[in-house]
C-alpha cells in the first residue's frame, strides 16, 4: 500500500512539476504549439494517477485539468461538448424532488420518536437550527465581502437563459410574492417547474402529519418513503459516474468561451469558503464552547481522528463511527451520542448550509444578478429547509444548489464551473459537518447534566486518540 502511495506521489510530482515547466515555457520560450504539446504531455502523468486510484474524486479533478486545457487549446471544437454537460445536468435534475421528498419524510416522520424523548430532542433541535443558521449567514456574509463571482464573463446565452424559460426574473418579485411563492398549490406542477421551495414545505407538512399516525398506519408509508430515499441514492451514486465527463465538458466549454481567467474566481471562490468555515469555528464554535464549559485539549484530541477521516474522504458518514467513540471517551453518555450524533447529520450539517449560502451567491454573481436582502432571506429558509436528511447523498449539495437555481431563476452554468473545484471545498465543509456534531452531542450532555458522569477509563481514552 505505502509503496502504491509512493508512486501516485511521484507521478503528481512528476505532472505539477511539468506542468509548470510548460506553462513557463509557453511565455516566449516555446512556439505556441510546442508549448501545448508539453503540456499535454505533463497531464498525462495525472491521467495514469486516476487510473490507479480509481477514484471518482481524483477522475473529477484531473476531468478539470484537461477540459481547461482542451478548453484553451481548441476552443471551437470546446463548444460542441456543452451537450455532454447538459446531459448530466439533465439527469440531475431528476434527482432533485423525488430525492428531497423522500429524504424529508425519512428524517421527519422516522424520528417522531422525538416527542417521547422530551427535553433533551426539544433543545437539540433548536440547537441545530440556531447554530446553521448562523452557518448560513456567515456564508452570505463572507461571499458577499469577497463578491468572488463578480467579473465572471458568462456567454450571453448562458447569462441570459434562465433556469426555466417560464419564470420570472427573481429580481421583479414583491414581499408579498416571495411568501405566496413559498407554498405549493400543486405537487405535480411544482414538481415539473422545479420549484425546490415548494418541494421542501409539502414534503414537512406531509411528513408531519404521517408523524402523527400511528405506527400501525405510518408504517407502510414510511417504508415506500425510506425504500425510495434508498433508491435515489443509487441513482444519486450512477449519475455521479458520469461526473467526470460532465465537469470536463463544462469546464472545456467555459474555458473556451471566456478563457483562462475563470480560474482566478474560483480561486477566490475556495479561498473563500475556507475562510468563511474559519470564521464560523472562531465567532459560533468556539463561543459555545466556552459557554458549555467543554474541556478543550482533550475535545481537540478526541475529534481530530474522525475530523482527519471527514477531510480525507470528504464524507460524514465514514467519520461517523469514529466520531460517536471518541464522544462516548471523553465522558459523554451513549444514550446521548445515540441519539445526537444521528440526528445532527440531518439536522446539523454547519459546513454544507455555510457552503451552500455562500455559493448560491456566487453563481447569481457569475450570472450579474442582484440577489436583494430579501431574497436572500428567502434563501436562508430555501437552505435551511432542503438540506435535511441528505447527508449520505454523493455531492448532495450538488443536488440542493440546482435545485436552488431554479427556484431563484438563476442560470445553471456556472454551477458545473463550481463543480470543478467541488472537491478541494468539500473537505472542508465535511471537516466542520464533524465538529459540528461532535460538540453538539457535549452542549447537550451538558445542558443535560450527564457530562462526565461515567468517564471511561484512561487506556479506553488512549485507545481512541491513537
Amino acid at each position: 500500500m505505502a509503496k502504491k502511495l509512493s508512486k501516485n506521489k511521484i507521478l503528481i510530482a512528476i505532472a505539477l512539476f511539468a506542468l509548470l515547466l510548460a506553462v513557463a515555457a509557453g511565455y516566449g520560450v516555446l512556439p505556441a504549439a510546442a508549448a501545448a504539446s508539453l503540456r499535454w504531455l505533463a497531464i498525462a502523468p495525472l491521467v495514469i494517477y486516476a487510473a490507479l486510484r480509481r477514484s471518482l474524486t481524483a477522475w473529477i479533478m484531473v476531468s478539470m485539468v484537461v477540459g481547461a486545457e482542451f478548453g484553451h487549446d481548441f476552443p471551437n471544437a470546446a463548444m460542441g461538448l456543452q451537450v455532454l454537460s447538459l446531459i448530466f445536468l439533465k439527469l440531475v435534475k431528476t434527482i432533485i424532488a423525488p430525492l428531497i421528498f423522500s429524504t424529508l419524510v425519512v428524517g421527519i416522520a422516522g424520528h417522531s420518536n422525538l416527542r417521547q424523548v422530551g427535553r433533551m430532542g426539544v433543545k437539540a433541535l433548536i440547537y441545530f437550527e440556531v447554530v446553521t443558521t448562523l452557518a448560513i449567514f456567515i456564508g452570505l456574509a463572507a461571499i458577499n465581502i469577497s463578491r468572488a463571482g463578480v467579473g465572471i464573463q458568462m456567454p450571453t446565452e448562458a447569462a441570459s437563459a434562465p433556469a426555466r424559460p417560464d419564470a420570472l426574473p427573481a429580481a421583479r418579485q414583491t414581499a408579498s410574492d416571495m411568501i405566496l411563492h413559498i407554498f405549493p398549490e400543486n405537487i405535480a406542477k411544482s414538481v415539473a417547474e422545479g420549484q425546490i421551495l415548494q418541494v421542501v414545505v409539502f414534503s414537512v407538512i406531509f411528513a408531519i402529519a404521517l408523524s402523527l399516525l400511528s405506527a400501525e398506519r405510518r408504517a407502510p408509508l414510511l417504508n415506500l418513503a425510506e425504500a425510495l430515499s434508498e433508491t435515489m441514492f443509487k441513482f444519486t451514486n450512477l449519475v455521479m459516474y458520469l461526473a467526470p465527463v460532465g465537469v470536463g465538458a463544462a469546464i472545456a466549454y467555459t474555458v473556451g468561451h471566456m478563457g483562462l481567467g475563470i480560474l482566478v474566481n474560483l480561486l477566490k471562490l475556495v479561498a473563500t469558503l475556507y475562510a468563511a468555515l474559519l470564521a464560523f469555528i472562531v465567532l459560533i464554535l468556539l463561543p459555545i464552547a466556552l459557554a458549555a464549559r467543554v474541556p478543550r485539549r482533550e475535545f481537540i484530541k478526541a475529534i481530530a481522528k474522525p475530523v482527519s477521516i471527514a477531510f480525507a474522504t470528504t464524507s460524514s458518514e465514514a467519520a461517523l463511527p469514529s466520531a460517536m467513540e471518541a464522544m462516548e471517551a471523553i465522558g459523554v453518555p451513549r444514550p446521548i451520542v445515540a441519539f445526537v450524533m444521528p440526528t445532527g447529520y440531518s439536522f446539523n450539517l454547519d459546513g454544507s448550509t455555510l457552503y451552500l449560502s455562500l455559493a448560491a451567491v456566487f453563481v447569481a454573481q457569475a450570472a450579474g444578478i442582484h440577489l436583494g436582502f430579501g431574497q436572500q432571506l428567502v434563501m436562508v429558509a430555501t437552505i435551511m429547509l432542503a438540506s435535511k436528511g441528505i447527508a449520505g447523498v454523493p455531492r448532495s449539495t450538488l443536488v440542493i444548489l440546482m435545485g436552488m437555481a431554479q427556484s431563484f431563476n438563476l442560470p445553471l452554468e456556472p454551477i458545473f464551473i463550481i463543480l470543478g473545484v467541488d472537491t478541494l471545498m468539500d473537505m472542508g465543509r465535511t471537516s466542520v459537518n464533524v465538529v459540528g456534531n461532535c460538540l453538539a452531542t457535549v452542549v447537550v450532555a451538558r445542558w443535560e447534566g450527564e457530562f462526565g458522569k461515567d468517564v471511561p477509563s484512561p487506556v479506553a481514552v488512549e485507545s481512541v486518540e491513537s
